[in-house]
């Protein structure tokens, strides 16, 4: 069994999780900070702009390889992985300490949370084989 789909997905993440860890690594470096944020809103802000893309990817993924493990329509895989790209991409813009509702934040999370949706409907479609 391949899961291409979901592997061209978690290609086109792995860019945007590197730049979101290079940012946050050498703002620690800037700060001689190991551990926490040192009180700094600029390295809180990337921490957590990585942290919000850590909590998030590997969810959809796990949910993208059951789905397409078990015979999905690649049209639902595409579906969800173009969304999450989509979020991925623009929650961090989005994540400003200095403006909790940014558009783009919403994006972001709104189109995780669609993302979830299709691959949860998929996947009961396949479980009640409707």
């Amino acid at each position: 069994m391949t899961l291409t789909t979901t592997t061209l997905y978690a290609l086109l993440l792995t860019p945007i999780w590197f730049v979101l860890w290079i940012r946050v690594t050498s703002t620690r470096s800037e700060l001689n900070c190991s551990i926490g944020d040192r009180g700094d809103l600029n390295l809180l802000q990337k921490i957590r702009q990585h942290g919000n893309f850590i909590e998030w990817v590997p969810f959809v993924l796990i949910l993208m390889v059951l789905a397409e493990a078990q015979g999905t329509d690649r049209l639902w895989l595409h579906a969800a992985g173009i969304l999450l790209v989509v979020g991925r991409l623009a929650h961090p813009l989005g994540l400003r300490i200095d403006n909790a509702g940014h558009p783009l934040r919403y994006v972001g999370n709104g189109t995780n949370v669609l993302a979830v949706l299709v691959l949860a409907v998929a996947l009961v479609r396949i479980l009640t084989g409707l």
